[in-house]
Order: C-alpha cells, then sequence, then structure tokens
C-alpha cells in the first residue's frame, strides 16, 4: 500500500477543462491515481495535460511523457505492426493462418474452415479466452491451440456453436495467435518486430517489453493502482484506504524478462501480451492517431499504405440481432459492442443508461478506435476520420469500485463518459 495527496490543478490556457478534468481525478466516489489526456482537433492536438502521480508512493507526478499500460488499446497497436507486414506481402489477411504457423489451426468443431487473420482482428475467429491466453515460454502456443497438446486441456478455447468468420465475441487469445503468426513471418520476436516497424519510426518511446527500455524510459513508466485487496475471491474496495500497487512499479524491482535467448521466434507470441501489454504515453498515442488520420503517415514518415489505412477503417462487423452473429454484451455492459474494423471498435452513438458505444453526452461523435481497462487503468482512444478530431484518455488507477458508478448514457463507467465529454466540450467544440 502506498500514501497518496490531493491534486490541484495547474494553471493552462484551456482552465475551465483542465479544473473539470481535476475534479474528475479527485472525486471522492471515484478517485483516479493519474489522468493523462490528449484531443486533437482536425488533426493537431490541442490539449496535452497530466494530472496525479506516476508513482504515489515516491511522489512523482504524471506528466505527459508518462508511459502507461494500456491494455486493449495495444490490439489496435498490433493491428498496425499486422498491416505493415500486409503492406509488404508478406501477410494475407484472407489466407489460412495454418500455412503461416507451419501446423493445422482448426477449430475441432468446425475442422474444415480455416482461419485467417483477418477473423483474429476481427473477434469472428471462434477463439475464446475460456482457456486462457497467456503462458510464459518455453511453452508453445501449438499446444493450447492442437487438440492433444499438453496445454490443450478441455479445449474450452474453442467455441462449440459458432464457427469461425461467423460470430463476433471480444476476446484476448486470437491476438496471442496473431502475434505468433507476425514472429513466423517476420522471423522476429513480437516485441522486436513492433519496435523496428511502428515505434522507432515514429519515434514513440515504449513498447511491449520493458525490460529492454532505457533507463529514462522505464523512469517515466507510471505504476497502476486500485484501493482494493483481494480476500480470496472477494474484491473488497476502500475509496477512504490507500492506494494498492497492482503492475508496473519499476521503483525497487526491475522488469522481468518475458523471453530469454533460447526463446524460439514464432512459437508462443503470447508472451509479450500483444493483447494489452503495450506500454505507450498519451503523446505516442496522440502520434499514432494521427497515423490513422493522416492516411499512413506523419510528419513525412510513411509507415503505412493509404489503402492498409483505409482497411483498417472500414467497417468489417455490425452487429444484427435478428441474425445473432455476435455477442453486442461485454459482461454487465449492454450494447458495448455495435460495429467493427481491423483491429479497431466503431462506435456508433448507440445510448441508454448502462448501454451503448455513445462517447460524448449531447451524441453525435461517431468514430474508431479502442477502449482499454486492465489492473485499474482504463483507457480510451476515440477519433472521427472525417473531422479528423480525436480524444485518448489514459487513467492510472481507479479507487472505487468502478462498477458501481455507471454510465448514464453509455457501457461505459460515469468517470470514463465525464472524462470523454469533459474534452469534447472544453477542447473540440
Amino acid at each position: 500500500t502506498v500514501s497518496e495527496r490531493t491534486i490541484v490543478a495547474p494553471a493552462h490556457p484551456h482552465s475551465e477543462l483542465t479544473t473539470s478534468l481535476v475534479a474528475i481525478l479527485n472525486d471522492a466516489a471515484v478517485p483516479l491515481a493519474s489522468l493523462n489526456v490528449v484531443a486533437l482537433k482536425r488533426g493537431n492536438v490541442v490539449y496535452a495535460q497530466a494530472f496525479g502521480l506516476q508513482h504515489i508512493g515516491k511522489g512523482i507526478a504524471a506528466t505527459s511523457d508518462s508511459l502507461y499500460r494500456i491494455a486493449s488499446i495495444s490490439k489496435l497497436v498490433t493491428a498496425l505492426g499486422a498491416m505493415t507486414l500486409v503492406d509488404k506481402g508478406a501477410l494475407d489477411l484472407d489466407r489460412d493462418i495454418s500455412d503461416y504457423l507451419g501446423y493445422a489451426v482448426r477449430n475441432p468443431h468446425f475442422p474444415n474452415i480455416a482461419i485467417t487473420a483477418r477473423m483474429l482482428m476481427c473477434h469472428t475467429s471462434s477463439l475464446r479466452d475460456e482457456g486462457g491466453y497467456f503462458w510464459a515460454p518455453p511453452a508453445r502456443l501449438r499446444d493450447v491451440l492442437v487438440p492433444g497438446g499438453a496445454l490443450h486441456g478441455k479445449g474450452e478455447m474453442w467455441d462449440r456453436a459458432a464457427a469461425p468468420g461467423a460470430f463476433f465475441e471480444y476476446a484476448n487469445l486470437p491476438w496471442g495467435v496473431l502475434g505468433t503468426v507476425m514472429e513466423r513471418i517476420s522471423g522476429e520476436r513480437f516485441d522486436q518486430l513492433m519496435s523496428r516497424v511502428l515505434f522507432a519510426p515514429l519515434g514513440i518511446e515504449g513498447g511491449f517489453h520493458p525490460y529492454d527500455f532505457p533507463p529514462n524510459v522505464l523512469a517515466r513508466t507510471a505504476t497502476l493502482y486500485r484501493k482494493r485487496i483481494m480476500q480470496g475471491e472477494k474484491e473488497v474496495w476502500n475509496a477512504a484506504g490507500p492506494w494498492v500497487t497492482q503492475v508496473d512499479d519499476y521503483s525497487e524491482t526491475a522488469p522481468a524478462l518475458r523471453a530469454k535467448a533460447d526463446y524460439a521466434i514464432g512459437s508462443n507470441g503470447t508472451a509479450m501480451s500483444p493483447q494489452g501489454g503495450a506500454r505507450v504515453s498519451g503523446k505516442g498515442l496522440a502520434t499514432l492517431m494521427q497515423l490513422l488520420m493522416n492516411g499512413g503517415q506523419v510528419a513525412g514518415v510513411r509507415v503505412l499504405s493509404e489503402r492498409a489505412v483505409a482497411q483498417m477503417l472500414s467497417e468489417q462487423w455490425r452487429y444484427d440481432a435478428a441474425k445473432k452473429n455476435g455477442l453486442s454484451a461485454y459482461g454487465d455492459a449492454a450494447q458495448l459492442f455495435n460495429a467493427w474494423g481491423l483491429g479497431m471498435q466503431h462506435f456508433t452513438d448507440v445510448s441508454g443508461p448502462n448501454r451503448g458505444d455513445r462517447i460524448v453526452a449531447r451524441g453525435g461523435f461517431t468514430g474508431v478506435g479502442h477502449m482499454g481497462d486492465a489492473y485499474g487503468l482504463t483507457s480510451g482512444f476515440v477519433f472521427n476520420p472525417t473531422t479528423r478530431d480525436g480524444m485518448i484518455f489514459l487513467s492510472g488507477g481507479v479507487g472505487a469500485n468502478p462498477d458501481t458508478q455507471r454510465g448514464t448514457y453509455s457501457a461505459m463507467h460515469r468517470y470514463e463518459e465525464r472524462i470523454f465529454t469533459e474534452l469534447h466540450e472544453g477542447a473540440l467544440r
């Protein structure tokens, strides 16, 4: 456990917006450990600010250069890396992934249907998380996916009712499979590939393997917190209590080495957590947002073709209740997922109490992007490709059970709604 202190709003040109965001940070109902936000208008950053503490025990203030474990926004980042391979002709989105992996990958309940990278990126592969989605090396993904494998167990990673390509269900495991495919194609470990094709060309600090971060970058990696302890399987929250460290406290302990020198490239892409393990700052995410807004280039540096970006932004799946073609709900959140592209959600402005994908209270802001939620962090990355307006937030920890503060107009938590709405009203209108 660690101590805390109340944050006071610093001076800023958008003073009312800044005051509102600090009020969200310090809200006694659901306090946040830190908050990193960026707003882009017509493709340009118009507001970037950080509040709270990157490390509470050390009293280190969060800044716009603080890196966060961005949770499931990592899936969108991984998709960007995959599309660089598509551009080179090395990855065919509609080819059987068995051809890349070197062994047959089939849902045993639908053995005649091939699984493709497009299905992995659209959550329609029929792979599920019930059998797990992370295995440390030297475990091999082949032993997970193939019946009879040492890690296959009861085969709970395979949907028994829905065939590949037929049904949307949000899952993490497909991204570990995609990372493995990317390794097999490139001959590089997933994190190193992502650094070479995406982070380094764009000058973005961070990546998927903190062990390899330079000391100055590691020192700016935010620790994530909750005001929660576990008593067996029971969550015990105390908003008035101390912050409890969750992950990424590198103030005393160095990051873990996720893959040793003898790691067999292409054997287990889950090792670097393609689904949720990227560490990036709000500024870094703004650069990736500009990459997508600008058709694959930023400041004269081209990373993707316009065609690749257009494919990512194109709608690949849309919920159809009559056809029962997917799960729109996610846990207790109703109609959270209504449409999907390649590696990113399409936000369609469906709205209701604790229901829908509406971004701002007034409505009318539709776009694409991704949300994230893990280890106390919640995150959002959403932009409109036509207007090139966008919003990013990274919160470094939640101080009360967020499920007690459900959204008033969406399936987000109430504090997430407030962040998006304040950014939109204060920086984009």
